[in-house]
């Protein structure tokens, strides 16, 4: 594995921790507020290291980010 893969999966694994601390200490409209701002972090990692967006053309970028915001807005005009 190399080095920027293994950054990335710590970085991935620190995110999970800070959410479900979070999630135990913060109060529950500020808690899903934050976790729902980590997990798109985390589903930023995850796409464009893993599933390699990065060497992607720059139309799929702009889609997968734009759904990213989309999801983010819909279930923060919910909460």
């Amino acid at each position: 594995m190399t080095k920027n893969i293994s950054y990335t999966l710590v970085t991935l694994i620190v995110l999970t921790i800070l959410s479900a601390l979070i999630s135990n200490f913060v109060d529950l409209k500020i808690a899903t507020f934050f976790i729902l701002i980590l997990s798109g972090i985390k589903f930023i990692f995850v796409s464009f290291q893993f599933m390699e967006l990065k060497k992607a053309h720059p139309f799929w970028k702009t889609i997968i980010l734009l759904f990213l915001l989309f999801f983010i807005a819909i279930i923060a005009l919910l909460i």
